[in-house]
């Protein structure tokens, strides 16, 4: 039995997360939360802090970019297939300020064999301050195992 076989779309994708959430510290070093993940999709959210603002008074463009970055690894890991970023490029549309909650949603635009392609928008209150496009790549492994049941998707990070 498989655990692609035996769990929704959805229920596989929340699994995945859960069972990657547990091995990110980084993001959870940032205080990242997951917001929402579906299959080839996840929102993710930060709220920007003093350590997270540059010499400009704005929080630091890479601070936006891990934001991005992580949203885009929790959206290409969702179907039970170990990837990482081959490639990602950012572009910075508007500042984000100290004390803004940034809400990254990354989205599958394609995917084929062992590469993918994501976007990823990165707001503010609706209005978007970044938007980038990573590519991504499977490495071998899975997330879940064929024992995995659907109770398994919650985290301590929120509702996903």
């Amino acid at each position: 039995m498989n655990a692609n076989a035996t769990l929704s779309p959805d229920d596989l994708a929340r699994a995945c997360a859960a069972a990657m959430w547990k091995e990110d510290s980084a993001s959870q070093g940032l205080g990242i939360e997951m917001l929402r993940i579906g299959p080839g999709e996840a929102t993710l959210a930060m709220t920007v802090r003093p350590h997270m603002v540059n010499g400009h008074g704005i929080a630091h463009g890479g601070f936006i970019f891990t934001l991005a970055d992580s949203a885009f690894a929790f959206a290409c890991n969702t179907h039970n297939a170990r990837a990482v970023a081959a490639q990602g490029q950012i572009s910075f549309i508007r500042p984000g300020k100290l004390g803004d909650r940034l809400i990254a949603t990354a989205r599958e635009i394609s995917r084929a064999g062992r590469s993918g392609i994501y976007d990823v928008r990165v707001t503010v209150e609706d209005v978007t301050i970044a938007e980038l496009r990573g590519h991504s790549r499977i490495v071998g492994g899975t997330w879940v195992s064929a024992e995995a049941d659907a109770t398994s998707t919650s985290t301590a990070s929120g509702n996903i």
